[in-house]
Formats: C-alpha cells, sequence, structure tokens
C-alpha cells in the first residue's frame, strides 16, 4: 500500500554528509553534475558560489567559491559558519545543492545565498524529492526533504521569484546516475528549483501622498 511519505523538517547533521558520500547519495550528486555546470556557468560576468554536502570531483570553470557543509559549519578555501562572510549583492549564480535543512536550520543557507546574490542572478536549489521510492535509501538520516510548493514559498520568503516548474533529476531507484533531467520532480530521487533575484520589489508598492507644505509666516 502506498502512504505518504514523512517529511523531514531537521537541519543537515553529520550524518548527512557520510550519506551522500555513500553509493546511493553519491549516485544523486554524479546526475547532477550537469546542471550544477551549467548553473554556475550561467552570468560568466560575476563570480559564482557553490554550496555542496561533500567535497565534489566535478571541476567547474569561471571565477567562484566552493564551500562543503560539515554539520552547521563550512568548509573550503574558508571555514565559516553564518553569517557568512561574504559582500552582498557579488554573485552571478549560487547553487544550493543538498546543504538546506527545514525552517530550524541554523545556518539560514537560503537567506544567506538570496543576500549574496546580484540583481539579475539566479539561485538554484538542489533538494531531495518526498515522493520518490529512492527515499528509503535516506530515511532515517534526518536529511530535511519537502515538496516544491515549501521550498518556493521560502524562496519567496527569501525575496525572490521562484520559477512555476522544477526539474527532476536523478535516479528512482537503483543508485545508478542518470544524467538527464526532466519537467516535474516526478519520481525522481531530487529536483531543481530557479529563483531569480529581481531588479524590482516583487510586489508593487503604492506610492505615498505628498505632503502639504505650510504657508510660510510673512516676513517682518
Amino acid at each position: 500500500m502506498w502512504t505518504m511519505p514523512a517529511i523531514f523538517q531537521a537541519g543537515q547533521p553529520g550524518s548527512a554528509r557520510n550519506w551522500f558520500e555513500s553509493p546511493a547519495g553519491r549516485a544523486i550528486l554524479d546526475s547532477e553534475h550537469a546542471l550544477v555546470t551549467e548553473a554556475l556557468g550561467s552570468h560568466p560576468g560575476l563570480p559564482w558560489l557553490w554550496l555542496t554536502p561533500t567535497v565534489p570531483d566535478l571541476h567547474v570553470e569561471g571565477r567562484g567559491l566552493c564551500l562543503v557543509r560539515h554539520g552547521d559549519g563550512l568548509h573550503g578555501p574558508v571555514r565559516c559558519g553564518a553569517p557568512l562572510p561574504l559582500p552582498s549583492e557579488a554573485f552571478g549564480a549560487v547553487v544550493l545543492q543538498h546543504v538546506v535543512g527545514g525552517r530550524e536550520d541554523v545556518l539560514g543557507l537560503l537567506d544567506e545565498a538570496a543576500r549574496v546574490l546580484a540583481p539579475g542572478g539566479h539561485l538554484w536549489m538542489l533538494v531531495l524529492n518526498p515522493l520518490t521510492p529512492y527515499r528509503w535509501r535516506w530515511r532515517g538520516t534526518g536529511i530535511a526533504s519537502a515538496e516544491p510548493l515549501t521550498w518556493r514559498r521560502r524562496m519567496r520568503d527569501a525575496g525572490l521569484a521562484p520559477d512555476a516548474v522544477s526539474n527532476g533529476v536523478g535516479p528512482s531507484w537503483r543508485p545508478e546516475a542518470v544524467t538527464e533531467s526532466q519537467n516535474g520532480p516526478g519520481l525522481r530521487a531530487a529536483y531543481a528549483l530557479r529563483g531569480q533575484k529581481r531588479h524590482l520589489p516583487l510586489t508593487p508598492t503604492r506610492s505615498r501622498r505628498a505632503m502639504p507644505m505650510p504657508l510660510a509666516a510673512p516676513a517682518a
């Protein structure tokens, strides 16, 4: 009997990193190589930021910074926590690859990623799909998993405009890399959501009524 899977709202404990280094987790990361490369190269005039759950075996061209999440910290060329020691609106593309947890996640990487993203830039989130049979392979690890509607809402809360359609990536059951993506998550192990940082506010603001200036007192 098919039952609705649980939606984990935990953060990213150390076991999450260990799982992505397993054959089942590595199959997902390998499936995402082409998408990550394309996303990071989408704004060649600006540097990119890539946050990932394990040391990648993928080389990406261009200027950028790759950090690996270890529990409540990030390791790489710099070691840091949150807030990120990075300037605001400095990166043309940001990829959050399986590093964002639920609302109780102490790092708050989605909000920080939106802060460092330049206006007009794109943020990509790669997250696990709670509706896939593959979920049984990460069950009990505490890795956050939710449907696209939840992540789109969180993107909007962070000030981003998410795309209406997500891309399903990875295998559905066997721990083997699947390089082709599809429209919608379907039964794929993971999916990608893209959001843009708009130049103008997402919600138009009503112009304030000009206040009348008081009449000047006549000179004596």
